[in-house]
């Protein structure tokens, strides 16, 4: 986390004990003015914002009784005791809330959740209907309290009704309605399940791919793993990567008849539905919020361990590395689709810690201990070590890929391209070169790669023209994209179109400020342009970037004394 967004946090977050220290009623808080109390509440506040939920629980529940003069303090100290997996405790002190009259929507919903989960469905309806009367600043929140509600009554109606009563649910969330009544038709064992699954799962405008997954589920829990195989073969076909069907594909192949869903089963739907929720949530960056959600949605079914995918990753998101690897693996043990994920993942935080060895170790070992290596995984470990500056190590394995398939795979021209640049990075430019235009002829509209080989060509002072036509048709395809915008202003700076050019790499300097080529390229056509007083200050600037390598500062040094 940068230094300055973690002190204005830390100020907004002491700004706000202290607001709400002298708003409360003086005689209610009392017993909470005294220093290691308001130490309490700041330490445990501050430890939820920073997602440290075991700590801020810690902290908080030092402080019993807060609740009375403090609405938000039960909040948060719900969502530690959830996100820190004390839901039994959650559910005893939701329970004290009530008899105080101190119900919230989050209190409610824990309640509900936990009859539900003890099959008292009569008792967890009663508390989604109170959740449901809660109005909750989240209009999420408002949505999933009024679909609770409705799964909750079920055994009581018919799929008709629930239906209806689903359509009464806001239309913004129009895509959770559909998967909704999927479910619903599942649930109720309606001959029209699997036309809606095929619906849903052929969407064009909407990526219902991990649906594929529940339509597979659905047939492999009434027997027809043939069927089921069949669908996640099919669905592979057109997300390769998908982790879910990955994993499930071994786990049918291994002959696992037992489905870690089951569309009949009100918590396993309910799990997903809050699922979806966090993953709305932490597309929001709502991370707290989404935590809360994945964990209940974990509570309700601790064997879908594919949650745990978007756990981590939230913690990865908010620089909790820790908490992230924790939790990777702990996946990594569930099957061989996850281990490579996870593996994969953790070197990403390695990597991110600038610790490039041990991620390259953690990475190398678990592709060696893969007993089947497909293509995609070679791929992902010729990418990782190319992106890794291992340039040499990973031209094999993408020669292993090209050999395998012909020009029509979608791995052929990201295969080219990248052992194109591992060629280029350790100086064989030939076959570089090769490996880019093969790549472009399969795949002709790959902005990046036709960024990448037009401007070589413009270093290497060949095909100038030709590559100004290239980075024009790339420009189009990627608008704005600084790296191109770039290239197209050098580009032109070469054929001396200079007042063109400065328009260019005066917009790519906006697009990348802290660059040191495009600050430098823009300090060049400045000079051009007669603009040396302006053209020196650019230059300068580079000098004093960190990122500016030694030959640039050399390159630049040389120009501050003759110009160009």
């Amino acid at each position: 986390m940068k230094i300055s967004n973690y002190i204005s946090k830390t100020i907004g977050q002491i700004l706000f004990v202290i607001i709400f220290l002298s708003t409360s009623p003086a005689k209610s808080l009392d017993k909470f003015n005294k220093a290691d109390r308001i130490s309490n509440y700041l330490s445990g506040v501050l430890s939820f914002n920073d997602n440290q939920y075991e700590e801020s629980f810690s902290f908080l529940k030092k402080l019993n009784g807060l609740e009375t003069s403090h609405i938000n303090y039960s909040t948060k100290y719900l969502y530690s005791l959830i996100n820190s997996g004390n839901i039994n405790e959650a559910f005893n002190y939701s329970k004290k809330l009530e008899k105080k009259k101190l119900g919230s929507f989050e209190s409610y919903l824990i309640t509900g959740l936990f009859y539900l989960k003890n099959s008292k469905i009569e008792l967890a309806q009663k508390y989604f209907l109170k959740a449901k009367t809660v109005n909750s600043n989240f209009i999420l929140n408002n949505y999933v309290s009024g679909s609770l509600y409705n799964w909750s009554k079920l055994n009581d109606n018919s799929l008709n009704y629930a239906s209806s009563e689903l359509g009464k649910l806001n239309k913004r969330f129009n895509n959770l309605n559909r998967i909704q009544e999927v479910f619903l038709n599942c649930f109720f064992d309606n001959p029209n399940t699997n036309n809606l699954f095929q619906k849903l799962i052929s969407d064009e405008k909407t990526d219902f791919s991990r649906y594929n997954y529940f339509y597979a589920s659905f047939h492999a829990n009434s027997g027809k793993l043939d069927e089921a195989n069949e669908i996640v073969k099919n669905a592979l076909k057109l997300y390769p990567r998908n982790l879910l069907l990955n994993q499930y594909k071994i786990d049918l192949n291994q002959n696992n008849k037992v489905s870690n869903f089951n569309c009949k089963n009100l918590g396993h739907v309910i799990a997903e539905v809050l699922y979806i929720t966090a993953n709305a949530l932490s597309s929001q960056s709502i991370y707290p919020l989404s935590n809360f959600y994945l964990n209940l949605s974990k509570y309700l079914n601790k064997d879908f361990h594919f949650y745990n995918a978007l756990l981590a990753e939230n913690f990865y998101e908010i620089e909790s590395f820790k908490e992230a690897r924790r939790v990777y693996n702990n996946l990594s043990k569930k099957g061989k689709a996850f281990n490579w994920y996870s593996s994969k993942q953790i070197a990403r935080i390695y990597v991110k810690e600038n610790n490039i060895e041990k991620a390259i170790d953690i990475v190398s070992s678990a592709y060696e201990n893969l007993s089947k290596k497909d293509l995609y995984e070679t791929f992902d470990y010729a990418e990782f070590l190319k992106n890794n500056e291992k340039f040499k190590e990973a031209i094999p394995y993408y020669s292993k890929i090209i050999n395998e398939i012909d020009d029509s795979h979608i791995l052929y021209s990201e295969s080219r391209d990248g052992r194109g640049v591992a060629y280029e990075r350790i100086g064989k430019w030939d076959k570089a070169e090769k490996d880019f235009i093969a790549s472009l002829k399969s795949n002709p509209d790959q902005a990046y790669v036709i960024n990448y080989l037009a401007y070589s060509w413009i270093e290497k002072g060949i095909n100038i023209k030709k590559s100004l036509n290239m980075l024009e048709k790339a420009n189009k395809l990627r608008m704005n994209d600084p790296y191109i915008t770039d290239s197209l202003g050098w580009a032109l700076f070469k054929l001396k179109r200079y007042e063109e050019s400065k328009n260019y790499l005066q917009l790519a300097v906006k697009l990348l400020p802290g660059d040191p080529i495009v600050n430098d390229h823009y300090g060049d056509v400045l000079w051009k342009n007669g603009n040396e007083i302006q053209a020196r200050y650019y230059w300068n600037f580079v000098l004093n970037l960190e990122k500016t390598e030694d030959e640039l500062k050399r390159s630049i040094e040389k120009k501050l004394i003759k110009g160009l």
